[in-house]
């Protein structure tokens, strides 16, 4: 007959876990099951046997001990039979995971987050059924990458996205990583947007770096978006894995959209269908020069949707943005512009421009922005906002998609 000794020790190869019997000594076993209390043989039927009778103590210790290259998503768990948990510590470089006892004891679940390229130690206390001390100690370490890709949202190239706030009907979903991704597919299956009411959607890289996600037509009046980016832990190619999860909501106000006509010199002003103003305007004047380093450059407002960006009240405009700067170029300029909502990252905005109001509704001659007199400059400024539409027609030059949010360009079948 076996004794209850090695019948102990021929059951202890548990996957995945470290299995541990109260030990008289509190010392850790390596992993290893151990008896400890009455008859050295374990067998029950004798007084005092087995921990007083009952069953051993066993602690399972997830992930197992010395177990390599752990995601930092995993979760830490720690579970006991036959006997209760008093501590659980799981520490590395001298910090503390964040974990909950069950309220039975009989449980430990981590709530924080794990770091990358950490060794973990797990410290176990608890006791067994007959109140001896149980103790066990394991290790594991998480993998550690080439580089760590943290996400942010942004409204556009030029502004965070609020988090609660509110945006006009072409406002995209935008996530930004600080780090190129290659495997875009997993970081796609990563992020989540949820819309109320519900609408269908796709992603689509604007560049290595940045997803947008918008739907077929301008979003709904009311509509509700959340964002969830799940990356911990997602390998996102070249060795660049996920830093951390992250999520933001928004909701769509009323439908904003301003049309600005080359052919008409005029920008009709809708708010949710109705058409509220029409403004007179006097939009780029075309042609071409070149700039200091040879480049060409040209003064058409491009055509197409074009979402609003920023709005300043006054900002520095000058030819030198785009390579004019040479003094004596009849194209020069340098001038403090008010009410200006930009519209596109290469420098057209709505503004106020008192000073080419004779030219408004009559001809095309600025350097590309939309003006406008100083009453109209000041009801758009105050009425429009992030995300609303200003929509361009009728010139030959084309707004690309990355000159501000050109999302709304691409037709659905290529987005």
């Amino acid at each position: 007959m076996l004794s209850r000794r090695r019948m102990l020790a021929a059951g202890a190869g548990i996957a995945a876990a470290a299995t541990l019997a109260a030990c008289s000594d509190g010392k850790s076993s390596g992993g290893k099951a151990s008896w400890a209390g009455g008859d050295p043989s374990g067998d029950p039927s004798t007084p005092g046997g087995g921990g007083g009778g009952g069953a051993p103590a066993q602690v399972t210790i997830t992930p197992a001990a010395d177990t390599k290259d752990v995601s930092p998503s995993s979760q830490v768990t720690v579970a006991i039979a036959n006997g209760t948990l008093t501590t659980v510590t799981v520490a590395a470089n001298g910090k503390n995971l964040d974990g909950k006892l069950a309220d039975d004891k009989k449980t430990w679940t981590s709530s924080g987050t794990l770091a990358y390229g950490a060794t973990y130690t797990v410290t176990v206390a608890g006791a067994d059924g007959s109140g001896k001390d149980v103790s066990q100690s394991s290790s594991f370490a998480t993998l550690k990458p080439a580089a760590v890709a943290s996400v942010t949202f942004q409204a556009n190239q030029m502004a965070a996205l609020k988090n609660g706030g509110t945006y006009g009907v072409g406002q995209p979903v935008i996530v930004y990583f600080n780090k190129a991704v290659k495997n875009q597919d997993a970081a796609e299956q990563a992020m989540k947007v949820t819309t109320s009411p519900q609408v269908e959607g796709k992603w689509h890289w604007v560049s290595s770096q940045s997803a947008h996600w918008r739907p077929e037509k301008y979003w709904a009046k009311g509509t509700t978006v959340k964002i969830n980016v799940n990356v911990l832990g997602v390998d996102l190619g070249n060795g660049v894995y996920g830093g951390g999860n992250a999520s933001a909501s928004f909701s769509i106000g009323p439908a904003r959209i301003a049309i600005a006509d080359s052919n008409t010199k005029q920008m009709e002003c809708y708010i949710d269908g109705q058409m509220v103003k029409k403004i007179p305007v006097s939009m780029g004047k075309g042609g071409e020069t070149k700039g200091s380093k040879g480049e060409t450059i040209d003064f058409f407002t491009r055509s197409g949707v074009h979402v609003l960006m920023t709005k300043e009240p006054v900002v520095t405009m000058s030819s030198a943005s785009y390579g004019i700067t040479d003094k004596n170029n009849p194209n020069y300029y340098e001038e403090k512009i008010k009410l200006a909502c930009r519209i596109s990252t290469s420098g057209e905005y709505v503004h106020l421009a008192d000073w080419n109001i004779p030219q408004q509704g009559k001809a095309n001659t600025s350097h590309g922005c939309i003006n406008v007199a100083p009453a109209n400059a000041q009801w758009f400024y105050d009425t429009f906002d992030t995300g609303d539409v200003v929509e361009v027609r009728n010139t030959p030059k084309n707004l690309p998609l990355t000159d501000g949010l050109g999302d709304w360009n691409v037709p659905w079948a290529q987005w």
